[in-house]
């Protein structure tokens, strides 16, 4: 049974931390967290709505991590975004903003798009039965997302349907992530940069002072990299800023592509760019740094070859505040350069 004051105090807590979390992924794995405590879901997804598919923004699976972990958990799931054009029930929710409440994905048929899509449990070794599916809705009634979760447990450990008198709480929980949502949305237009679309510097030095202080209460690893294209001033003298222009987009492009869905990658100025590694001691930072240096190496610029350096630090190792920590990854970084070109210098 649910504790209803537990519930009503996790949902004003909840309604609360939607007007000061600025970490839009915290916010909506907190979000999910709930909803899976309160129908004793086994395993939960909340998906972004983004053009012709649907983005595994948050899952929880305690099963599937344990067996993957939970980097690669995410880094598998997020690499293939699931396709609305496919037949699946998170995708048939997204599309007509209906409830689905079912007791065993497998004994649906095909009908329309209110398919069961096997081939996330097959890939992962898991089995979905009991489903509960409900829309994401702004203020308009778009649909943004969609909240899903998987396998209601009994007491005894077994997989039960969802109970009808939890699709209103779920609801519930579904409207707070949709304002979440909104919420962010509206706050990045002051946050992003105008060319690359990137998180722009003011973004960047609020989210580098949150993430230090979680660090100082918990302890988490926290790394920070810095970058910047090798020889632009001389690119953009000798090609013009309308290409110059189109290299520093395209590089954003690329570390946005390549990176975790809540690393926080920033335009800092000119070609300067910043990602932000959040649980990540220095030297996965470092192994983030050299993989994304033979992305931008290898990518097919339309010009010719572009090439990058990187400079890395990390908390506790090199630097106890966030002044030290961009200090200290820009020290790396002028290291990197004068080593380099095309060079990872971490302290």
């Amino acid at each position: 049974m649910i504790d209803r004051e537990q519930l009503v105090e996790e949902l004003i807590e909840i309604g609360l931390a939607l007007t000061n979390e600025r970490d839009l992924y915290a916010l909506l794995d907190r979000i999910l967290e709930a909803a899976r405590r309160f129908t004793r879901a086994e395993a939960g997804t909340l998906f972004l709505c983004e053009g012709d598919h649907l983005r595994f923004a948050v899952v929880q699976n305690d099963l599937i991590e344990r067996k993957l972990g939970k980097s690669e958990m995410q880094q598998r799931l997020q690499a293939e975004p699931l396709r609305l054009s496919e037949p699946s029930l998170a995708g048939h929710v997204a599309q007509t903003g209906a409830l689905i409440n079912v007791a065993d994905a497998y004994a649906i048929g095909v009908h329309e798009t209110r398919a069961f899509n096997q081939r996330f449990d097959a890939a992962s070794d898991y089995s979905t039965r009991s489903v509960l599916a409900v829309p994401l809705q702004d203020l308009t009634g778009s649909i943004v997302g969609v909240l899903e979760l998987l396998n209601a447990l009994d007491d005894s450990g077994a997989i039960v349907p969802f109970e009808p008198d939890h699709e209103k709480l779920i609801r519930a929980l579904a409207s707070q992530a949709a304002v979440a949502i909104r919420n962010a949305r509206l706050e990045d237009l002051s946050f992003r940069d105008s060319l690359t679309e990137l998180y722009n510097r003011r973004y960047f030095a609020l989210r580098i002072d949150e993430e230090v202080k979680r660090h100082t209460r918990f302890g988490h690893p926290l790394s920070l990299v810095v970058l910047n294209i090798d020889r632009f001033k001389q690119l953009n003298a000798d090609r013009g800023p309308a290409l110059s222009d189109e290299v520093l987009r395209e590089v954003a492009r690329q570390l946005v592509k390549h990176s975790r869905s809540f690393t926080i990658i920033a335009r800092l100025d000119g070609d300067d760019f910043a990602a932000l590694l959040a649980n990540t001691p220095k030297a996965g930072a470092v192994t983030y740094s050299q993989r994304i240096r033979g992305i931008i190496e290898s990518h097919p610029f339309a010009h010719g070859t572009v090439t990058a350096s990187f400079g890395v630090a990390g908390l506790p190792a090199d630097a106890a505040s966030a002044e030290d920590l961009i200090a200290a990854a820009q020290r790396a970084l002028s290291e990197a350069k004068g080593l380099g070109p095309n060079r990872v210098t971490a302290l």
